[in-house]
C-alpha cells in the first residue's frame, strides 16, 4: 500500500503545483524543483480540478523551458497523461526526469492504475535520463536503442511480461539503475523468472550497477536465479525486497556466488527466521544489509496478497 506522495524525486524536492499560485507568487525557480501536477479535490472530496484543467495553469505559471523534473500524479480514468505530455513537449526542452503515476492508495489502488504505451515519451523528450512509472495495467513500449536513459523503474502490483520483454529487447547502454516491482499472480503478474534471463546475464545493460527485482510472490525463485546470475558480479546494489522471500531464497543467496562486493543488499519486508537473518549479517558483515521487517512468523494481513505459507508482498492493491 502506498500512502504518501513523493517528497523528493531524482535528487530534487517535489513542489506541488495546486493551480492556486501564478507566476511570481513565491514559486521556486523552475529548475530547482521536481514539479508535481495532478488532479485536485476539495477537502470534502468534491472534484476541484482535473489534470487537463490543472496542466495549462502550470504551463502559464512556470517557465517550463527550464523544468528538468516532472511528476504526474492522479488523473481521471478518461484522461491520457501521455497524450497530454507529448502535446506540449516543445514546452519542455530540458526535461530529464519524469515520474508517471504518483498516485497513492487513497486516490487509486496501484492495481487499478491504467498505464499506456510509453513509446511516444522517448521520442517527445529525447533528453530523458530518468523514468519511473507506477501501475502495470497496460504498461508497454516498443523495444528501442536509447543511449541516454540511466534510471528505469516500474512499480506494480502485477507486472505484465510484455513490459519486461520490452526492456530485455532494448539496447540501453547507459542504464545504471533498473527496478522492477513484479507483483503477484493474482494482481496480473505474468512475468516469469525465465523472462528475466537477459537482465540476469546483463545483456544490453553494460552500465547496470543497481538492480531491483522486488515485490514478488515468487521472490524465492528470483533469489535462486540471482544466486548464479552473471550480472551480480558488477552490481553495487541489489534489492530483492518487498516480496515473499523466505529462508529458502536466502539460503540460495548464501550458497551462490559471493555477494561481499556489494555496497547494499536490500531484503526488507521478508519472511526469514532469526537464525537466517544472523547468518546473512555474519556472511555479509561488510555490506549494508537491510533486514527491516524481514523476520518473524508469516501472518495474515487484510488487503494483501499471500501464498499458502502466509507470506505476502508489500504492495498489491
Amino acid at each position: 500500500m502506498i500512502t504518501e506522495h513523493l517528497d523528493t524525486f531524482a535528487g530534487l524536492p517535489v513542489v506541488e503545483f495546486d493551480g492556486e499560485r501564478g507566476a511570481g507568487d513565491g514559486l521556486p525557480a523552475a529548475s530547482a524543483a521536481a514539479w508535481a501536477v495532478r488532479c485536485f479535490v476539495h477537502e470534502n472530496g468534491a472534484q476541484l480540478r482535473d489534470l487537463q484543467d490543472n496542466f495549462p495553469l502550470f504551463l502559464e505559471a512556470v517557465d517550463t523551458a527550464e523544468v528538468t523534473h516532472l511528476v504526474i500524479g492522479w488523473w481521471e480514468y478518461e484522461e491520457d497523461p501521455i497524450e497530454l505530455l507529448i502535446g506540449v513537449a516543445d514546452r519542455f526542452p530540458s526535461l530529464r526526469a519524469l515520474f508517471l503515476g504518483d498516485i497513492v492508495d487513497g486516490e487509486r489502488h496501484i492495481s487499478w492504475i491504467e498505464q499506456f504505451d510509453l513509446t511516444p515519451l522517448f521520442a517527445a523528450f529525447p533528453l530523458l535520463e530518468h523514468l519511473e512509472v507506477r501501475g502495470g495495467e497496460g504498461l508497454r513500449f516498443t523495444p528501442m536503442r536509447n543511449e541516454l536513459l540511466k534510471v528505469l523503474r516500474f512499480e506494480s502490483g502485477g507486472l505484465p511480461a510484455s513490459a519486461v520483454q520490452s526492456v530485455t529487447a532494448s539496447d540501453l547502454p547507459a542504464l545504471e539503475h533498473l527496478d522492477l516491482w513484479l507483483g503477484a499472480d493474482e494482481r496480473g503478474r505474468s512475468v516469469t523468472v525465465p523472462n528475466l534471463g537477459p537482465i540476469l546475464t546483463g545483456e544490453r545493460l553494460p552500465a547496470l550497477r543497481r538492480l531491483g527485482l522486488q515485490n514478488a510472490d515468487c521472490q524465492d525463485e528470483i533469489a535462486e536465479a540471482v544466486a548464479t546470475a552473471s550480472v551480480v558480479a558488477r552490481l553495487e546494489s541489489l534489492a530483492l525486497s518487498m516480496g515473499a522471500l523466505t529462508d529458502r531464497g536466502a539460503e540460495a543467496l548464501l550458497n551462490g556466488q559471493p555477494l561481499t562486493h556489494l555496497k547494499e543488499l536490500d531484503l526488507h519486508h521478508a519472511f526469514l527466521s532469526d537464525a537466517m537473518a544472523d547468518r546473512l549479517k555474519a556472511a555479509l558483515s561488510g555490506v549494508r544489509v537491510d533486514l527491516d521487517d524481514a523476520t518473524g512468523e508469516p501472518g495474515w494481513l487484510d488487503n494483501e496478497i499471500w501464498d499458502d505459507s502466509g507470506s505476502y508482498i508489500a504492495v498489491a492493491e
